[in-house]
């Protein structure tokens, strides 16, 4: 084992030096990354939903400066308007559109899909980077809890639906922006969605990114072979208003080792841009531009149970009322 690599272990174990600035910026020094200005991204399409504030309006900036043709997805309209605007003037990449879409609204998943599918004839990059987390329960349309639609059911639905857009512009790659939080949940099926007696929002934001980073393997698993990568990963501890809205106090006493937006979103640009890695490997959990285990805790790897990963994958294909996209046996 090299010295970085002996360096970079050393700083994952407490979580304090991995999540905060320090980890990332003694592992980009280490490692000498390649800056992201460098990566010419001129011809390839990259849907980002979550985009207007935050990590996602941090990603798109970044993915725009390198030349990528965006879709921008956001609830609301003209905030979507004002993002794609304030990008190209910020980086004269003319190639920025937006469409408003609640990814907890399966109708509203379904339209936007719609006009991808009808705006360009190919989609290189789906990140799935919409999400908050709530202090009090909410639900979608359908009834299904809110964090658990917006966040699985949702961004499960649309990748089924740009499923054959993908594999036609393959190599191609679905992305999804999970959280460290989820290291603290055990994989939870009939219990994914919290009751309202029950109910707290850390805990529901948690099981919900536990799901997302599992359908992530078994979406590499099962549908890998059509040359789509399947990767998730989480930022680290970053300073957003999602943060300062959702945990204040935490926002107030970790503020000085928070990490920028940019620093969070560094390798969700960098795994949508890099042909190296990202592409060559399939279904990676990823902090810091690394490969990581997606436990720490054995609580949470023995309830990874492969009946429980089937029954996980059903229910969202049940809540996404589509077509299952995989009928084969794991």
């Amino acid at each position: 084992m090299d010295t970085r690599r002996i360096i970079d272990k050393a700083i994952e174990i407490p979580v304090v030096t991995s999540f905060s600035r320090f980890g990332f910026e003694t592992r980009r020094r280490l490692a000498k990354w390649e800056p992201l200005d460098g990566y010419d991204l001129r011809g390839r399409v990259i849907t980002l939903t979550g985009a207007t504030s935050g990590l996602g309006r941090a990603a798109a900036e970044q993915l725009a400066r390198c030349g990528a043709t965006l879709v921008l997805v956001g609830r609301n309209p003209e905030r979507n308007a004002e993002t794609a605007a304030a990008i190209t003037s910020a980086t004269g990449n003319d190639g920025v559109s937006h469409w408003a879409a609640d990814m907890g609204d399966l109708d509203q998943v379904r339209s936007l899909a719609d006009h991808i599918l009808g705006a360009h004839d190919r989609l290189d990059v789906l990140i799935h980077n919409a999400g908050a987390l709530t202090a009090s329960r909410e639900v979608a349309s359908d009834g299904t809890e809110a964090t658990v639609a917006s966040q699985v059911v949702g961004p499960f639905l649309l990748t089924n639906l740009l499923l054959d857009r993908l594999e036609a512009s393959a190599p191609s790659r679905v992305l999804t922006m999970s959280s460290g939080g989820m290291y603290a949940a055990p994989l939870q099926v009939d219990g994914l969605q919290m009751n309202e007696d029950s109910y707290r929002g850390t805990d529901q934001y948690a099981r919900a990114k536990r799901a997302q980073v599992i359908l992530n393997e078994m979406w590499a698993h099962r549908v890998g072979e059509r040359g789509i990568r399947f990767h998730s990963m989480h930022p680290g501890w970053a300073s957003t208003p999602g943060v300062d809205a959702a945990l204040p106090r935490f926002a107030a006493v970790m503020g000085p080792v928070l990490r920028t937006a940019m620093q969070g979103a560094d390798t969700l640009v960098w795994l949508a841009a890099d042909d190296g890695e990202p592409l060559g490997t399939n279904g990676g959990f990823w902090l810091d531009r690394r490969r990581r285990p997606i436990h720490r805790l054995p609580g949470t790897r023995r309830s990874d149970t492969p009946d429980r990963r089937a029954r996980l994958w059903s229910l969202i294909a049940t809540l996404a009322s589509c077509q299952d996209p995989w009928t084969g046996s794991d």
